[in-house]
């Protein structure tokens, strides 16, 4: 019992470390000079205690790259949708824990060890950007086109096109789809949101697990 006290005991220590080191070593090392954008696109982070979601403001050019979204029923060309909003996450997780009162044992598991992933899609209208949680970035014309074509790349393709999740939404506004790529504890919704805000040409923690550790890295370095 005492070697495996002492070694839950490094592990909880290592994972600590990790997340310290992840959050003040910041990936890239080193800040590339940019000018202002002269096209700015104001891009928001939504954080809650354990996820993170990447809006995107709506105009006609992105409303038709992401033109899929209306033919299943998202109302992403609804007059009042300012931005539609991306995350990345675990399958099971994702789609059996839509309230904390949900929560079950087995996603828990599937989201600790491998799970296949989804990509949620909704949409907002107006945000006060005056909430704790939530940041806003301004990035140029280039990187706001590298950002969509990530979230795009995101996303697993059929025959048709983006794979909807039958029967798989939280209301009549949003959706789930297949997505690229496996979850687990070490790869997961916050490590996507920091890829994705990286490839905008933004600054992470080197490994952001957390959306604490996320928020903080961004507060730090941009």
């Amino acid at each position: 019992m005492k070697r495996l006290g002492r070694f839950l005991g490094l592990v909880l220590i290592g994972a600590m470390l990790a997340v310290v080191l992840g959050t003040f070593v910041p990936r890239p090392l080193w800040q590339a000079i940019a000018d202002r954008p002269a096209t700015a696109h104001h891009i928001l982070v939504l954080k809650n205690a354990i996820h993170t979601d990447i809006a995107i403001p709506v105009d006609g050019s992105v409303r038709q790259r992401f033109h899929f979204l209306v033919d299943a029923g998202i109302p992403a060309d609804s007059p009042g949708v300012r931005y539609i909003v991306f995350g990345w996450g675990g399958r099971a997780f994702y789609l059996e824990t839509p309230t904390w009162s949900e929560l079950k044992a087995v996603p828990v598991m599937k989201a600790l060890t491998i799970d296949a992933s989804v990509m949620h899609v909704d949409v907002a209208g107006d945000i006060v950007e005056s909430r704790p949680d939530l940041a806003g970035f301004d990035i140029g014309e280039d990187r706001f086109v590298a950002l969509l074509d990530f979230i795009d790349a995101s996303f697993q393709r059929g025959p048709k096109g983006p794979i909807l999740v039958p029967d798989a939404a939280y209301s009549r506004f949003d959706g789930f789809y297949e997505a690229n790529g496996h979850f687990n504890a070490l790869v997961g919704c916050n490590t996507w949101t920091a890829a994705a805000l990286r490839t905008a040409g933004l600054r992470t923690g080197w490994w952001n697990p957390l959306p604490v550790s996320l928020g903080l890295s961004m507060r730090l370095y941009n």
